[in-house]
């Protein structure tokens, strides 16, 4: 939980720091995708270090292929829920902005593009608030419901982002289920968004 809040402060951070113009966010944005390039580094540099994980790969179970599937249906299915209370908003809205999967960078583009600024900023903020969630709740929801339980929270950046902290918290063994899951969700993202938006 520490590691979260941690990551979480360095978040609060760049905002303030991009609030008071001593970074620029064309500068961030760099900034952002070379740390997160480095970050895929580290994690495979100790992934390649361990031979159990790369066993594990090897041995992946074939159920754990309905991970990412009941991810995104489960994803759905409570943004439809959602959408009975939000009645100024579709469904077709809502489903848009749940199919993002956290993938926010992407999905918020498509979302913009299709439907304007204002849910294009809405799908924005429900992907980047994923993620934190995740990051910071993925010690509970190991520890309530399971190793697999932050691997699905994470839906899209559970490949990227997210993935060093479900390694800590679900152990080095569900390494590669994470990145398949991520892998999966975040392919599905551009069809799902597309569709829901054309309805």
């Amino acid at each position: 939980m520490k590691g979260s809040l941690v990551i979480v402060g360095f978040f609060v951070l760049g905002v303030l720091c991009s609030l008071m113009g001593i970074v620029p966010g064309h500068v961030g944005s760099r900034v952002s995708f070379y740390a997160l390039c480095g970050l895929m580094t580290c994690v495979g540099i100790s992934v390649g270090n361990d031979p159990q994980t790369l066993k594990n790969f090897r041995s992946l179970n074939p159920r754990l292929v309905f991970l990412p599937v009941m991810t995104i249906l489960g994803t759905l299915a409570g943004t439809a829920v959602v959408s009975l209370l939000l009645t100024h908003r579709s469904l077709t809205d809502c489903l848009a902005i749940g199919s993002g999967f956290g993938y926010y960078s992407l999905s918020s583009i498509f979302i913009t593009e299709y439907r304007g600024a204002e849910l294009g900023t809405i799908a924005l903020l429900a992907n980047i608030s994923r993620e934190l969630l995740t990051l910071l709740a993925a010690p509970l929801l190991a520890r309530w419901f399971g190793p697999l339980a932050p691997i699905s929270a994470g839906g899209a950046t559970t490949m990227d982002t997210t993935l060093p902290i479900i390694t800590r918290t679900s152990g080095q063994e569900f390494v590669v289920v994470s990145i398949f899951h991520g892998f999966t969700v975040d392919f599905s993202v551009p069809f799902l968004v597309t569709l829901f938006c054309s309805l």
